[in-house]
């Protein structure tokens, strides 16, 4: 049997590793057994820390550590709550000192309060009694838990996709077709794209209307009939038309050049008449 002395003089042995070494393998990286962790590998310092309080604020564990230890809310000791409130900002301030921020103001507070507490009350000027330093804290923590209490109340509530799904349930009929529902809008964007394009094709046709300055005459005619005089407005039908008015005009031009009807003004800008030229004075 060899000796240990003579085997630690001698050269290394080169042992071959075997192919299946999970029993004693660190890890595996990309299916290689890895014996020992790379030198140049980083871990964060907090990534194996363990939270088993998460807060949401300073008013939440201040909520936290007066339930936990059935506090009366109303009646609360400050000198207790404020010294382990502050043993947890300690540990808080050495990982994150931003975090710790809003602690260490709640932490002043409440080292205020107590302060307060300590010295002898001042009466008010109207002789009532002073109020309680904990008063307005009492408050805040009042209405924070029921605000609190409200949304665990609300998280509780089923949320859709969160808790429950909404059931789809398709069938599909081989011999009826199903075709999309069509909403009003649809149908009358539709019937506005057929105007707009009734628009660009159509075509304007100008025709012109027959009007006899004969026919106009005669009308002229059977409205002075009767009458000793007639407004020159009365003989014109402004509801008919441009092109009517004009013939009324050259009827009336007619007339009066063949010596049908007199056209008559007292002075210059006076009323207009119109009368018969066989009809007397």
């Amino acid at each position: 049997m060899a000796d240990p002395d003579q085997l630690l003089g001698s050269a290394p042995v080169q042992v071959p590793l075997p192919d299946v070494v999970d029993h004693i393998a660190v890890a595996r990286l990309y299916g290689e057994p890895l014996f020992a962790l790379p030198q140049d590998l980083y871990i964060p310092p907090d990534a194996l820390e363990v939270f088993l309080e998460a807060f949401e604020g300073p008013l939440d564990l201040l909520l936290y550590l007066i339930r936990k230890q059935n506090f009366n809310i109303l009646d609360i000791p400050m000198a207790a709550v404020t010294r382990q409130y502050l043993s947890y900002v300690d540990e808080i301030r050495g990982r994150n000192l931003e975090l710790a921020a809003e602690y260490l103001l709640m932490a002043a507070m409440l080292i205020e309060i107590k302060s307060r507490m300590l010295l002898p009350p001042r009466k008010t000027a109207e002789g009532a009694e002073p109020e309680d330093p904990r008063a307005e804290l009492v408050r805040r923590l009042l209405e924070y838990e029921q605000i609190k209490l409200a949304a665990t109340q609300l998280a509780e509530v089923p949320l859709f996709g969160r808790d429950f799904l909404k059931a789809q349930v398709y069938v599909e009929q081989a011999l009826q077709p199903r075709f999309p529902d069509v909403e009003l809008i649809d149908l009358q964007s539709a019937w506005a794209d057929i105007l707009k394009r009734a628009r660009l094709v159509q075509h304007h046709r100008i025709t012109r209307e027959q009007l006899s300055v004969r026919e106009h005459m005669s009308i002229v005619l059977k409205k002075l009939q009767g009458r000793r005089f007639a407004p020159f407005e009365d003989l014109f039908d402004a509801t008919k038309g441009v092109p009517v008015l004009v013939v009324t005009l050259i009827a009336l031009l007619e007339l009066a050049k063949e010596n049908l009807v007199e056209v008559t003004q007292a002075e210059a800008y006076a009323p207009i008449y119109v009368r018969l030229a066989f009809t007397p004075a």
